[in-house]
């Protein structure tokens, strides 16, 4: 046997529904298997405990702006205060803006710029050279042609965008140079003397890769081959912006207008930075310079007053209380700390088993089911898992943890007390996370209550994306807004947490994926699936609607007779409703062995009644084979296979022994439905409406007075039979069913019906006429049809 089997999961287990509750659920062997509660109750308490923060020696809660309401509290011992919060994101803020970056000297990048300019005038050359040959060309000619074009090619496929101007400069001074028309220097060389000199001043002065964001107006410069560091002010070293007006500005002295185009344009091609930035060192002198921020401020000696009952919590106060509470925490013993888990081991137990006695004495079938009872505990963990993770950072807010959703969850599985007195003890329990604060208990308690109550009739997974979450974000804003008023209005503090609560009431659409995830992992069914179930457009009933409509108007007819006496007795009316619309779909494979489903022809009339037996009672094998391929649930499943119980199907079984020469040689066992009974009330609802609703349609002339004699001759035979044996219908309960089906009848048949006092004409048939149905009621119906009845 598999552990889900065990715990009871088992998908063949039998099946009930709990009263009062909304989900179906397996209980096989659940009451034999208590370790499995045991360990599960354990379990929880151990990993409550070891998910608490450990916030030792915190005061009760208090908030700024609330008064005091405890004694007067003194200074135990001397203490050093700790520094605000916003105080020391200011130091960290200075910190961040004078601590100046690091940049490291490139040794190398000098030699690579000269190589560059080099570079740069050695391919400059044969340009050069090629201007020379077609001004030497003779004019006109078509080498000159050829020579001007190889120019003009050459140039634009020099690297460096220098304009006409520049080229013609350059090209004529080179060309007079060569005539021996020039009796000074190349223009060229000029220029290349002049980027030199302007590039080593850059160079000198410093020229950085980036510019960083932090606001320090130095920078540290580190030479690593000298091992040497200094610290210059950032207007005295240039970016590459600074540094190309700085070039511009110094070769407009040297140069002529022509070539300081051409000039910047090499500049640009050149030039590289010397000075690089270095993250790591820079980050490293940060972290260093902020783990030189002392945490703490002035001191508190012995002694002191530190707050007076009655006196207004201000954020000084508020720093001097939260300052003893971590210097109790550094001082305290390894006794004072072991004690301190243990009075919190003692609350959490407490809280807990408030919890547990009420799902012990009060939804008993839960503790009996190990299966749920595992259900309910995981559904607390999740949430209080996800409270105490956020209660360990610092800058989230609790109200963040959408706590309502075990809560919902628990709802909808089961009921709306099972989902209060999971809230009270969620809400309990998170609220000694987050230091004991009572604001949070009570916004929690107010919008996860208003989240129960509002899924306790939910039609559709579509209510959780809108109605639920407006209505928890309604709440938690409520409660917190009173109490910022009572603090004389924290209207800041209050806008800051409306944020978190938003967020919070957005992840309850977590809510609906759970609920999924739940039914499928511990097989439960909830009103949730049950309304998607009972829409007829699904394929199955569509399918059944197509080939035996008879039936299906049938199985309609039965789900409002069930659904009816369900809601007259308090039973599930929508599980009995699914039920009755599901449990002939087995007729589908032979349709037209069935009365309702037939036009004339009647195909038993050809086999043996032996025969008609078998096939009439396969209808239920047959439904439960395509209820599994269907996936429904099994508390579905469980109105097909007991919703004839283990009765005869007495015409067939009356005919044989007619047929047979020995009358006692026919086995009653074998014109006998398998089974098994129904066990709970909605099952038995559906056993008694299949029957009456069938044998119903045989009536003539159905006045009042013979509806509810009909109605009571079935009912009483049926609990005569034993097939209400295993059945918790009382007395009462069937007097009740009685009248909600006569209503219904009376209803359907309205328009032929004489009620009393108003005169009866119809007439009894005579005994002869009367036949026997396959379901054992007496149908004033002719031999021939009778024996295909649906009942």
């Amino acid at each position: 046997m598999s552990i889900l089997e065990k715990i009871g999961l088992s998908r063949k287990s039998r099946l009930f529904e709990r009263p009062g509750t909304n989900a179906h659920i397996g209980t096989e062997g659940a009451k034999q298997i208590y370790w499995v509660k045991w360990l599960t109750l354990l379990l929880f308490l151990i990993f409550l405990i070891g998910i608490f923060p450990r916030s030792s020696f915190i005061e009760p809660s208090y908030k700024v702006g609330e008064p005091w309401r405890y004694d007067d509290l003194t200074a135990p011992f001397t203490f050093s205060l700790i520094k605000d919060r916003d105080d020391l994101e200011a130091e960290r803020q200075n910190i961040r803006e004078v601590t100046p970056p690091v940049f490291h000297i490139d040794n190398e990048a000098t030699d690579r710029i000269f190589a560059r300019l080099d570079s740069v005038f050695n391919e400059m050359m044969p340009i050069m050279d090629q201007y020379v040959v077609f001004r030497n060309a003779t004019a006109g000619s078509a080498q000159q042609n050829r020579d001007s074009l190889l120019y003009v090619q050459m140039r634009s496929a020099y690297r460096v965008r220098i304009d006409d101007r520049g080229w013609f400069a350059l090209a004529n001074d080179y060309f007079r140079l060569r005539s021996g028309r020039n009796g000074r220097a190349w223009l060229g060389t000029e220029l290349k003397m002049a980027l030199e000199v302007v590039v080593s001043r850059v160079l000198d002065e410093g020229l950085i890769d980036r510019m960083p964001d932090d606001l320090s107006n130095e920078l540290i410069v580190r030479n690593l081959r000298n091992r040497t560091e200094r610290t210059l002010t950032r207007s005295l070293v240039h970016d590459a912006a600074s540094a190309r007006e700085l070039v511009a500005i110094s070769l407009n002295r040297t140069l002529s207008e022509n070539l300081l185009a051409a000039a910047i344009a090499i500049y640009d091609q050149i030039a590289q930075p010397n000075l690089l930035y270095n993250q790591a060192d820079t980050q490293t002198l940060l972290e260093e310079a902020m783990a030189a921020i002392s945490p703490t401020a002035s001191a508190v000696a012995a002694g002191q007053v530190i707050i007076r009952k009655g006196d207004i919590i201000t954020r000084e106060r508020m720093n001097m209380l939260q300052s003893l509470a971590i210097a109790r925490a550094e001082r305290a013993s390894r006794f004072e700390v072991w004690q301190q888990y243990a009075g919190q081991s003692i609350v959490i137990f407490a809280i807990v088993l408030v919890f547990f006695l009420y799902i012990y004495l009060y939804r008993r079938p839960i503790f009996d089911s190990s299966a749920m009872f595992i259900l309910v505990f995981l559904s607390l963990s999740l949430v209080l898992g996800a409270s105490a993770f956020v209660a360990h950072l610092e800058n989230l807010s609790p109200f963040v943890v959408p706590l309502a959703i075990a809560p919902i969850l628990l709802t909808v599985i089961f009921d709306s007390r099972v989902g209060l007195l999971a809230t009270l003890t969620i809400a309990l329990l998170a609220g000694m996370m987050n230091g004991n604060d009572f604001e949070f208990v009570a916004a929690t308690v107010t919008a996860c209550s208003i989240a129960v109550f509002s899924v306790r009739d939910i039609k559709s997974r579509s209510q959780f994306f809108v109605v639920t979450p407006a209505l928890v974000f309604i709440a938690y804003t409520l409660v917190s807004t009173g109490f910022s008023m009572i603090r004389l209005g924290e209207w800041l503090s209050l806008g800051n947490q409306v944020v978190f609560i938003f967020i919070n009431a957005i992840l309850i659409i977590l809510t609906p994926p759970l609920i999924l995830l739940f039914e499928k992992l511990f097989r439960v069914t909830t009103d949730l699936t049950l309304f998607e179930l009972s829409e007829t457009n699904k394929p199955i009933l569509k399918t059944l609607m197509m080939r035996a409509p008879g039936t299906f108007h049938h199985s309609l007819q039965v789900a409002n007779l069930s659904e009816a006496a369900a809601l007259s007795i308090g039973a599930n009316a929508l599980l009995v409703r699914v039920g009755a619309l599901y449990h002939d779909i087995g007729k589908m494979e032979r349709p037209e062995y069935f009365v309702e489903n037939q036009s004339g022809s009647n195909e038993h009339d050809n086999i043996k009644p032996s025969m008609s037996a078998i096939v009439i009672k396969s209808h239920v094998a047959s439904g439960i084979r395509m209820a599994e391929e269907e996936k429904l649930p099994d508390v579905v499943i469980d109105f097909i296979r007991t919703h004839h119980g283990n009765s005869l199907i007495r015409y067939f079984y009356e005919k044989a022994k007619e047929d047979s020469k020995d009358a006692n040689a026919v086995s009653e066992a074998d014109f006998r439905y398998d089974g098994p009974l129904p066990t709970t009330r909605e099952t038995g609802i559906l056993l008694l409406a299949d029957s009456v609703e069938a044998s119903a349609r045989t009536l003539s002339n159905p006045s009042y007075s013979r509806l509810e004699s009909h109605i009571d001759r079935i009912v009483d035979e049926k609990l005569h039979e034993g097939q209400l044996n295993e059945c918790p219908l009382t007395f009462e309960d069937l007097k009740k069913i009685k009248q909600a089906f006569l209503t219904i009848l009376v209803g359907v048949y309205h328009s032929r019906i004489r009620y009393p006092g108003q005169g009866d004409s119809g007439k009894e048939l005579p005994s002869g006429e009367a036949a026997i149905s396959q379901t054992g009621e007496e149908t004033a119906t002719s031999p021939h049809t009778d024996r295909e009845t649906a009942g």
